[in-house]
């Protein structure tokens, strides 16, 4: 899987980050940091950050705390299509 979305199930901007994916067919492995203490250190490690959402790419390219109008353009930067 070329994404992997790591978030917090109850935070809003993750909501509308699964949602602006999933509308667009975009596949992505969801990791929840607050479930699973491992996927938030490594989220931490890859983006320097503890803020949710976070996108990570298979190459490594990290897009930290973001809002859903930052997606397209982050994608679109590194070739993500559905």
């Amino acid at each position: 899987m070329p994404l992997k979305l790591y978030v917090k199930i109850w935070c809003p901007w993750c909501v509308r980050a699964q949602q602006w994916l999933d509308a667009r067919g975009i596949r992505y492995e969801l990791r929840d940091v607050e479930k699973t203490r491992p996927d938030y250190d490594e989220m931490i490690r890859l983006s320097g950050q503890r803020l949710t959402p976070t996108l990570v790419t298979d190459s490594g390219a990290v897009l930290p705390d973001f809002g859903p109008e930052e997606l397209e353009p982050f994608l679109k930067k590194h070739s993500i299509a559905p």
